[in-house]
């Protein structure tokens, strides 16, 4: 039998059914230079899903728990934070829903001939050369962003992030994260815990884990990364006005519920509510996070222009929007960030139907030097650079192995090449997978950085890239690289054993001394599924790319790994098959392994 939270309000509450929520979590007047907002009352609340009714007799949604209730997860899914994730759904749940539809048929415009561009219908935007974003301005802790460390929110990890010595950690929900109902919730209390000075963890071998400060200024400065547009959260139902309940949106649960404890928290100790934006497709999407933003910041008593974002560029339709973005999100934007992995996985998917001249090779060969993806940071940087914002690099997907010295040796030298190029072409920052790779990709930075936090002053006026070269897939095949059997091997080899590890609960899994993520999976499975649909040759040996030959393959993979206990091995295989062998393609691999293999199972329970 499935627990749920008590969700009625217990005495007062701050909040207003028709005002929204007035005041809760203001911060004190000192840090914020704004009066204090007045509390209110609180409505009546629905048990059970159903409609609530203000005082007016105004009809609002509700937010019901029904995943199972785990050791303190009622601090956390409060009455007053679930009226707040409410807020949330009443006014943007409907537009998500749009901005996914359009997604659908853009997607389904490329894949039938019609190239990306940039909109004529923004070029006075993009023409404009008199507005700039926020940047760092007002933002303590985002001015100096060299380097950035990368992971999931576990307390373990929480700590092991904010005691590396990094500038930034991103705080991540999404890609490094499998979302079980325990990783959502408990990652939620780490974050909650570690801001207050308070975290610690003790391990199953007895092994200790503490914060080396609790002031976070002497911390790496959080920037929290929520699940993107396209995921539901299942153990969290919304019940709109009308009666019709659904999944609450992942994207504002974990936006919500992290802002919700924690803005007062941070803007008192120096810090502030800052963001990852991931999967945008285009300015529309930006548009919708910037009046989330207004909408949250004003129902917290919060001033707008408090929270910052830095975006993901790590869709194709979104590289040729980045000023937009910039736009629309300019009073809480910070900077723009090259997520190469994800950007790979979306120009496979945007092409994966269009023919030879834009499949992609052998993932281990397509590099940040091939030209199309040159002129994708490029363009990245010189558009940042231009509006005031940071240009962070992306992470190599080396890691050192601390029992072994030559994989470690490599990982160095790998990470400090791909960082040193970063620097060099005006990147303000960059993410690593691993505290020993920190001072590696400092050091790179550093010797292009001095003193200096950043180098958002140093412009790229002579940088050009236009449609053609974002487009240009086929330069990494005319560079020499290749379709391989071994790296067909290694695509079915990586999605089965990344899916396994998410079944299991991890969403970031060292694989072949390589940090493989969400990402790195939706790579290996799409160009699968692009190789069979464009009749793909594997140049070593002359073969055809084929479901049958694949198909063999993946039973060859499936017979040599370890299945010891509590493994999903036979359902990654399901899920692989499902996602890179049927004529249709799902836009995540991720969407329907989480409704059919993760929602229930064991690790989806405190």
């Amino acid at each position: 039998m499935t627990a749920t939270i008590d969700t009625r309000s217990q005495g007062t509450s701050p909040y207003d059914a028709d005002a929204g929520l007035a005041g809760i979590g203001t911060p004190p007047a000192s840090h914020l230079d704004s009066a204090p907002v007045s509390r209110s009352s609180a409505p009546s609340s629905l048990l059970g899903g159903g409609v609530g009714a203000s005082r007016t007799g105004t009809r609002r949604g509700v937010i019901t728990v029904t995943g199972p209730v785990g050791p303190r997860y009622s601090e956390i899914l409060t009455p007053d934070a679930l009226a707040f994730l409410a807020l949330l759904h009443d006014r943007f749940d409907a537009a998500r829903d749009e901005l996914i539809a359009q997604r659908q048929l853009r997607r389904q415009d490329i894949a039938d001939g019609s190239d990306p561009d940039f909109r004529a219908s923004t070029r006075p935007v993009r023409d404009d050369p008199h507005w700039r974003v926020a940047g760092s301005r007002h933002a303590p802790g985002l001015e100096d962003r060299r380097v950035e460390i990368t992971g999931p929110t576990d307390p373990k990890m929480t700590i092991n992030a904010l005691n590396s010595g990094a500038r930034c950690w991103l705080a991540d929900a999404e890609d490094a994260s499998s979302p079980t109902w325990p990783n959502v919730v408990e990652g939620q209390l780490a974050l909650h815990d570690a801001i207050r000075g308070t975290l610690s963890f003790t391990n199953e071998a007895g092994k200790e884990y503490t914060l080396r400060s609790a002031d976070i200024v002497d911390l790496p400065t959080i920037v929290f990364r929520p699940r993107g547009w396209h995921l539901d959260e299942a153990h969290l139902r919304y019940t709109d006005a009308n009666g019709i309940t659904s999944s609450a949106l992942g994207s504002l649960v974990d936006f919500g519920l992290y802002i919700f404890h924690n803005a007062a928290e941070l803007i008192a100790r120096g810090r502030g509510p800052y963001f990852y934006l991931p999967k945008l497709e285009g300015y529309k999407e930006a548009r919708l996070w910037n009046e989330v933003f207004e909408v949250a910041q004003d129902a917290l008593g919060i001033p707008r222009g408090t929270i910052r974002a830095t975006v993901l560029i790590e869709t194709l339709p979104a590289a040729f929007e980045m000023e937009e973005i910039l736009y629309e999100l300019r009073d809480h934007c910070a900077g723009l960030n090259a997520g190469r992995w994800d950007y790979l996985f979306s120009v496979i998917k945007c092409f994966r139907t269009r023919g030879d001249s834009y499949v992609l090779p052998d993932r281990a060969q397509v590099t940040m030097t091939a030209p199309f993806m040159r002129a994708y940071t490029e363009l990245l940087v010189a558009t940042c650079h231009k509006r005031g914002a940071h240009a962070i690099g992306g992470m190599s997907a080396f890691i050192p192995d601390r029992r072994n010295p030559e994989v470690t040796r490599q990982a160095f030298q790998q990470v400090a090449g791909d960082k040193k190029r970063e620097a060099g072409d005006g990147f303000d920052g960059t993410w690593v997978a691993h505290p020993d790779l920190i001072p590696v990709a400092e050091a790179e930075f550093d010797a292009v950085l001095g003193d200096a936090p950043n180098q958002v002053s140093r412009q790229l006026p002579d940088v050009a890239v236009g449609q053609h070269e974002l487009l240009d897939v086929a330069s990494a095949r005319r560079a020499g690289a290749t379709v391989t059997s071994a790296g067909l091997r290694s695509n079915v080899s990586v999605a089965v054993r990344y899916i396994d590890a998410w079944l299991r609960g991890t969403g970031a899994a060292a694989l072949d001394n390589l940090m493989e993520d969400a990402a790195t999976a939706e790579i290996s499975r799409s160009q699968v599924w692009q190789w069979i649909a464009s009749g793909t040759v594997t140049d070593d040996d002359q073969l055809l790319v084929t479901r049958e030959r694949v198909e063999a393959i993946l039973l060859d993979v499936v017979a040599t790994l370890p299945h010891d206990r509590g493994n999903r091995i036979d359902d990654a295989a399901a899920i692989f098959r499902a996602v890179a062998l049927e004529d249709d393609f799902p836009a995540f691999l991720t969407s329907p392994a989480y409704q059919g293999y993760l929602v229930g199972s064991p690790v989806d329970r405190p």
